[in-house]
């Protein structure tokens, strides 16, 4: 089946017009704006919804990234291969997908629900927060409703067969729009806001994900050693000493 105009603007262009703009917004926020190259905590300002909604969104972030990677990048041939069934691994994908999903949706709904309620954090809050919490919340969403539409309330659909397809042939430079042009619409929707995602991750808080502090877990340990205490006479010397010498004129 041939691509239409549409799905080559959609799935051949704005995909690599993303990436393009993920590689090279990274290279100029790393030239331009090191110091910028944070995530910007906010935790002196308020602790206790961060306590457990960091948590919770970092957490549920890790297990959907993962369940991606293996749902997009790893053809369906080599899980057989490897003695996982497909109906084992849609079972296992739903359910960790949406134990991961929850996680992540209300870890998100805490971090963004405090930066609404509390002023001091609302009024620090930047243009690019301003874009990154409803497109990370519209890209999430999509992804937990096309699985629950589909796969938990609906007969079910193999998106192995036409997304994971579109999205291997993205990155071997052998784009096939028409599979994934066929894919129901939250499936679709879901894809064109993670490239948008994909798109705006340079520019916002996001870039702390490639600093993540991977030394501390081979550095030496650090050693403490308690400072003697003064002796008790000598402080006391040094404190008439102190009184009686003259002060300086102001």
């Amino acid at each position: 089946m041939n691509a239409s105009t549409t799905d080559l603007l959609l799935w051949v262009a704005f995909p690599y017009i993303c990436l393009a703009v993920f590689v090279v917004g990274h290279v100029w926020r790393y030239r331009q704006d090191q110091f910028g190259w944070t995530s910007r905590t906010s935790q002196l300002l308020e602790h206790r919804w961060l306590r457990w909604g960091s948590p919770l969104f970092h957490l549920g972030a890790f297990m959907v990234i993962a369940g991606h990677v293996v749902g997009l990048a790893v053809p369906a041939s080599w899980t057989e291969a490897a003695g996982i069934g497909e109906h084992a691994y849609h079972t296992t994908a739903v359910w960790a997908g949406s134990v991961a999903g929850v996680a992540m949706v209300t870890g998100l709904g805490m971090l963004c629900a405090r930066r609404l309620l509390t002023r001091r954090i609302r009024l620090g809050t930047d243009r690019s927060d301003k874009l990154l919490f409803p497109l990370l919340a519209a890209t999430v969403l999509l992804g937990i409703s096309a699985t629950a539409a589909h796969n938990v309330f609906g007969g079910g659909y193999d998106y192995r067969e036409t997304v994971s397809v579109w999205f291997r042939g993205v990155f071997t430079l052998q784009p096939r729009p028409e599979v994934i042009a066929g894919a129901p619409l939250l499936f679709r929707l879901h894809a064109l806001t993670a490239c948008l995602l994909f798109a705006a991750w340079p520019f916002t808080r996001l870039v702390h994900v490639w600093s993540a502090p991977v030394g501390y877990l081979v550095r030496p340990s650090l050693v403490y050693r308690r400072r003697a205490a003064p002796v008790a006479g000598a402080t006391a010397r040094a404190r008439v000493r102190t009184a009686r010498s003259p002060r300086r004129a102001a």
